[in-house]
C-alpha cells in the first residue's frame, strides 16, 4: 500500500475508483451520520445521564437520612439511658432520705415513705419505657418508609402494600439484628 501511495495520485483514484466510492454519497453519508450523533446526544443521552445523576442524588440522600435516623437513634437511647440514671440516682435519694427519717418516725411512717420511693421508681422507669418504645416505633416507622421509598425510586416501579410490608420487615428486621 505503501507503494500505491507513492506512485501518485493516480493509484490513488484507481484504488478509490475500484471500492466504488462517491464523493457526493460519502459526504452525505458523513453529514448524516454527524445529525444522528447530535440528535442523540441530545434527545437520549442527555435525559438518560440527567436521570441516572438524578437518582444518584436521591439514593445519596436516602443514604443520609438512614444515618441521621440511626443517629437520632442513638441520641434518644442515650436520653433514655441517662433518663433512667436520673430516675435511679432520684430514687435511690429518695430511699435513703426515707431510710433517715424511718429512724426518728414509726415503722408504719417508714414502709410509707420506701412505697412512695419505689412507686416513683416504677413510674420512672415505666415512663421512661414508654418514652423510649414510643421513640423507637416513630424511628422505625420513619425507617421503613424510607427505605420503602427509597427502594421505589431505585428500582423505578410502584410498590405494592405487600411490596411495602415486606421491605419494612426486612429493612427492621436488619437494624434490629
Amino acid at each position: 500500500m505503501i507503494t500505491l501511495l507513492a506512485a501518485g495520485g493516480g493509484t490513488l483514484e484507481v484504488l478509490l475508483s475500484k471500492f466504488n466510492v462517491n464523493w457526493l454519497w460519502f459526504g452525505f453519508q458523513l453529514i448524516n451520520f454527524i445529525v444522528v450523533i447530535i440528535v442523540l446526544k441530545k434527545f437520549a443521552f442527555g435525559p438518560i445521564m440527567a436521570m441516572l445523576e438524578q437518582r444518584s442524588k436521591r439514593i445519596a440522600e436516602g443514604e443520609e437520612k438512614l444515618k441521621r435516623i440511626e443517629t437520632q437513634l442513638a441520641d434518644s437511647e442515650e436520653q433514655t439511658a441517662a433518663a433512667l440514671d436520673k430516675a435511679n440516682n432520684d430514687a435511690k435519694r429518695l430511699i435513703e432520705e426515707a431510710k433517715e427519717s424511718a429512724a426518728t418516725l414509726s415503722e408504719e411512717k417508714t414502709q410509707e415513705a420506701i412505697a412512695k420511693a419505689q412507686d416513683i421508681l416504677v413510674k420512672a422507669q415505666a415512663n421512661a419505657k414508654a418514652e423510649r418504645d414510643q421513640m423507637v416505633t416513630e424511628l422505625k416507622s420513619d425507617f421503613g418508609k424510607l427505605v420503602a421509598a427509597t427502594t421505589a425510586s431505585v428500582t423505578g416501579k410502584v410498590l405494592t402494600d405487600d411490596d411495602n410490608k415486606r421491605i419494612n420487615q426486612e429493612a427492621l428486621a436488619s437494624v434490629e439484628g
